[in-house]
């Protein structure tokens, strides 16, 4: 049984295709294959079931499977004590980010850390918090940037700030003539909304504490991005909330249409999670520094806001 057996089965349990397991591993697909048989015939186990589409491990390959991650990180740690002992930062740091958080906090991130640490490769995923989740337990990104808490008991939550969300107003809407909101002020059938997957539909959705109506609208438009929300408003269209980072770019006429709820704030805390046996922690550490550099003092308390459960 070798290492490298081990990172193969461990791929192709991820990937649930020999082909792309291969692909990821930088190996012909013959020759994973036949090293994955020569482990199964040195156990004296079957790991995986092939006459399934996709491929699925055996009742026993589960098992094994599990110890085998747990084998591999603790392989990794030999390499990380080692880069540590030499100084210095180098190596990939395989991030994952919300899309409601990424435009309006990466591109500040990136330019400093790179400027810092030449030696790291950050790699970078959008994905929704379920995906990242996902790759973190299958130990494919090394850290999430996402909204919290997720209470999951196998991942490791460490807050970094507290992101306001804030009313973006049409013009022609009665609450433009509000210096602040209370979330009873909305009406959801005013509201545009992410679609459904977005843990920030769901803080939203919290905040306003109901349902929509079951009214049907002369015009309906799904969307995975903020900035369309805020274009539709633009139109002189409904209302949307936002996010507070969102707002780095807004002109004065677009401030004006800002309103900000009153005291405690709806707010999403925002946290770097991470698998409970995480590795590259010097890393991970060096991109919460930088992270907290480009956030306002201000969003680093959570005083006076209250925090809003993603689910």
């Amino acid at each position: 049984m070798t290492i490298v057996q081990l990172e193969y089965i461990v791929a192709l349990d991820t990937y649930r295709s020999f082909g792309l397991a291969a692909e990821k591993c930088f190996v012909t697909q013959p020759t994973l294959s036949m090293q994955i048989q020569k482990l199964e015939e040195a156990l004296g186990v079957i790991l995986f079931d092939r006459s399934k589409q996709p491929v699925i491990p055996t009742d026993i390959g589960v098992e094994i499977l599990e110890q085998a991650r747990i084998v591999l990180k603790e392989s990794y740690k030999v390499k990380e004590l080692i880069s540590n002992r030499k100084g210095g930062f180098e190596g990939e740091l395989k991030i994952g980010i919300i899309p409601t958080m990424a435009p309006y906090l990466m591109p500040k991130v990136i330019s400093a850390f790179m400027d810092k640490y030449p030696g790291v490769q950050l790699i970078v995923w959008e994905y929704t918090t379920e995906q990242i989740i996902h790759e973190l337990k299958n130990g494919l990104l090394d850290c999430g940037i996402l909204s919290t808490p997720v209470k999951d008991k196998s991942l490791n939550e460490n807050p970094l700030f507290y992101e306001s969300f804030v009313a973006y107003i049409s013009k022609s809407s009665p609450l433009i003539s509000k210096k602040n909101l209370d979330p009873k002020d909305i009406d959801l059938d005013d509201l545009w909304l992410l679609n459904e997957g977005h843990c920030m539909r769901n803080q939203i959705l919290n905040i306003c504490n109901r349902e929509r109506s079951e009214v049907v609208k002369p015009f309906e438009y799904n969307t995975d991005s903020v900035e369309t929300l805020k274009r539709m408003v633009d139109m002189d269209r409904g209302i949307t909330l936002l996010p507070e980072l969102s707002m780095s770019d807004f002109s004065v006429k677009q401030l004006d249409r800002v309103r900000y709820f009153k005291s405690p704030e709806p707010t999403r805390e925002i946290s770097i999670v991470t698998h409970r046996n995480f590795l590259k922690k010097k890393l991970i550490s060096v991109l919460e520094q930088e992270i907290l550099l480009a956030i306002p003092k201000r969003m680093q308390s959570k005083k006076k806001k209250e925090i809003l459960d993603i689910y």
